[in-house]
């Protein structure tokens, strides 16, 4: 297996420790999903509406289909989560607050995933990550379909046994982060070809080198109190005044 497929090999190697691989399937937006697809460990289900969303043809590494569900994706029965585009954020800045409402808290852990399609997206941006603080929902942002189709990816469940055995041999993710590659190969159920995925994607960059250049920032910017009502209030700065 080539170890520069990185953290995505890894945790289809975790999430199926004693069977053997399943053919991935990947459904194309104009084809029904294939019989047998819900028999995989591991699936991601696209709602209906993100049919047509470009990313979809790039999610490779694990089988999809799509499915009558809240959220724009669920992985596995306690993640999920919902896509915007920056720039329909800014035609329709109503949308993502109906959408939180609807999802209400049915999953463990809620991500906001976001396309940065704008030339100027700090405005938008700031927003959006104070409402994310406020309802308790994880950002991450993707400057490309392609990108933003790999951050799916990765949210694949891990088994529960070696996630245990983690836990237990290390007993918190920053103990897990520092153990050496010799230590994780050490747990049971592991291996030399398993902990070196794994210590691979705990130390890897999260950016590429030299792909966004840090903004100039005001060093009070996100200082102070977050409340609702200052959410409100900068979202409506943004709107036009009616007309007398």
């Amino acid at each position: 297996m080539d170890l520069e497929d990185g953290f995505d090999d890894l945790l289809a190697e975790i999430s199926e420790p004693t069977s053997p691989k399943k053919a991935k399937i990947e459904l194309q937006n104009d084809q029904p999903p294939q019989q047998g697809a819900r028999g995989c460990l591991f699936i991601i289900l696209c709602f209906n509406f993100q049919r047509g969303n470009p990313l979809l043809k790039f999610i490779k590494c694990v089988p999809w289909e799509f499915d009558d569900i809240i959220p724009d994706y669920e992985v596995g029965k306690t993640i999920c989560l919902l896509f915007l585009s920056l720039r329909y954020h800014n035609m329709n800045p109503d949308y993502i607050h109906n959408r939180l409402k609807e999802l209400g808290r049915k999953y463990d852990l809620r991500v906001l995933l976001i396309q940065v399609d704008l030339k100027d997206p700090h405005t938008p941006l700031k927003n959006l990550t104070r409402i994310c603080l406020l309802t308790d929902v994880t950002l991450m942002l993707a400057w490309s379909p392609e990108e933003a189709a790999k951050i799916i990816e990765n949210y694949k469940p891990v088994n529960k046994t070696d996630a245990m055995t983690l836990i237990t041999t290390f007993g918190t993710l920053e103990n897990i982060i520092k153990a050496t590659e010799n230590r994780l190969a050490d747990c049971p159920g592991f291996g030399v070809t398993k902990a070196k995925k794994l210590y691979k994607a705990l130390h890897e960059p999260f950016l590429k080198r030299g792909q966004v250049a840090k903004p100039e920032t005001k060093d009070d910017e996100f200082s102070g109190d977050i409340n609702l009502e200052e959410v409100e209030k900068l979202e409506n700065e943004g709107k036009p005044e009616a007309q007398n």
